[in-house]
């Protein structure tokens, strides 16, 4: 399935293709205050339509995510980063998707806080 989702002011915009059959809700510092709840897929399955200049970063701690943001809404879309095997992985938050029942997505509870 192929989701369209964006941070609340559009400034950032993506579509995103696979299976959503879960999702993760973790309480490390970062995942505890955004309170996003994230679908993990192959990098190359999300893909940005607007430009990329119009997505902020933010690293911490061990430098390997790189948490994704809007500077204008600060509207926290996705992260990005490698997986144990190298490849790509985008870690969606599944809250600006569009037209997602969020009652009908199950979610694992991430214990980030003791990792």
């Amino acid at each position: 399935m192929l989701y369209k989702g964006s941070c609340h002011c559009g400034n950032i915009a993506f579509e995103v293709e696979g299976d959503l059959t879960g999702a993760m809700a973790c309480n490390c510092s970062i995942c505890s205050r955004k309170g996003s709840l994230l679908w993990f897929v192959a990098g190359e399955k999300m893909k940005l339509l607007t430009p990329p200049e119009n997505v902020s970063t933010y690293t911490f701690n061990k430098h390997v995510i790189q948490h994704r943001f809007c500077a204008n809404c600060g509207i926290h879309t996705h992260g990005e980063g490698i997986d144990p095997k190298g490849n790509l992985m985008a870690a969606i938050n599944i809250r600006c998707l569009e037209g997602l029942d969020l009652d009908t997505v199950a979610v694992k509870y991430f214990d980030g806080r003791s990792s």
